[in-house]
């Protein structure tokens, strides 16, 4: 045995850690309830390797963010066990989640039924948080932002479904978007990695294009996202559609005309959702260099988490007032 002081045979314990107090205590984690929807990770373009590794890594910092969520990918252009449509993924959650149901009530019944046979008054257990059962599904578009070619076939697999499914609205724009668009950057050597430190890459980017897939209604929901760049970066920042042929081109000559000169594009875009060769393209004909798409980032996956969590009703932490969130 051992006291609260310490143990009474020379073997160390491990003590609990107070909580810290005050407003810079850490948010208690938030776990998915059971019940709670399924979620399916909706991956446009044509699917590959490399594109269900990226939504399996950015599915693992989802559950990370909320423990027990249920959680597969599904592609809008999918085939077969490798590469799942988002129709048979959905049918494969709400068919996972009907067993799960049927195993509770199972368990439940044999609890009763055991104590019925002991002579014993059953007692009722706790409670356990439970989501709303009308929704068993929450698909989650893998977009940084509105592309009705790719929101409309996602939309339409979701509904030929028949689960009823609800579909989220895309990632984007967030300021976690600028935050990993600023990180590709730097990883390039197109940007200084730290806004508050007072040095210079020798190759950073005086202006940037922030080149993203969807026509205009794209290209004004990344210009949201390139405000919060810009104030990142302190250089102009202009959105343009790599979809929309001389787009990029335009907007380097608006660049050049106001003053800069060492320009880059930086991809408001995931991966997935961009067709080979057309950011390579752009950079050629814009006469400049290009960051990487996003891809996997950490704040992706919290994205995903914090989306899903806002159309399944789950309540998420608050970061304390006077904190910046990070």
């Amino acid at each position: 045995m051992s006291s609260p002081t310490g143990p009474d045979n020379g073997l160390p314990v491990r003590m609990p850690r107070p909580r810290q107090p005050g407003r810079h205590r850490r948010p208690e984690p938030v776990v998915a309830p059971e019940g709670a929807p399924a979620l399916v990770l909706a991956v446009p373009g044509t699917p590959s390797g490399a594109m269900r590794s990226l939504a399996e890594e950015t599915l693992s910092i989802a559950r990370s963010e909320l423990p027990g969520l249920d959680a597969r990918v599904g592609f809008t252009e999918g085939d077969g066990e490798e590469f799942p449509t988002i129709r048979s993924a959905l049918a494969q959650a709400v068919a996972d989640r009907a067993t799960r149901r049927q195993y509770a009530r199972e368990a439940a019944a044999r609890a009763e039924e055991t104590a019925a046979q002991e002579g014993e008054t059953a007692v009722a257990a706790p409670a356990r948080e439970t989501a709303d059962d009308g929704l068993p599904a929450v698909v989650v578009p893998l977009l940084a932002g509105p592309d009705a070619a790719q929101l409309r076939g996602i939309r339409q697999e979701v509904l030929n479904s028949g689960s009823g499914a609800e579909l989220t609205d895309v990632l984007g724009p967030h300021p976690l978007l600028a935050e990993a668009v600023h990180v590709r950057l730097s990883e390039a050597g197109l940007a200084r990695a730290d806004r508050a430190r007072l040095f210079t890459v020798a190759t950073a980017a005086d202006g940037i294009i922030l080149a993203t897939i969807g026509g205009e209604e794209a290209v004004q929901a990344a210009g949201i996202t390139g405000m919060l760049l810009a104030a990142r970066l302190a250089v102009p920042v202009l959105a343009a559609a790599l979809d929309d042929e001389g787009a990029v081109r335009h907007t380097a000559e608006q660049l050049r005309n106001s003053g800069s000169q060492q320009l880059a594009i930086a991809p408001c875009l995931i991966g997935p959702e961009i067709a080979e060769g057309l950011l390579e393209a752009a950079a050629e004909e814009a006469g400049c260099s290009a960051a990487e798409p996003l891809g996997a980032y950490p704040a992706l996956g919290k994205l995903v988490a914090s989306t899903y969590a806002a159309k399944a009703g789950i309540a998420q932490p608050q970061a304390p007032q006077g904190v910046p969130a990070r």
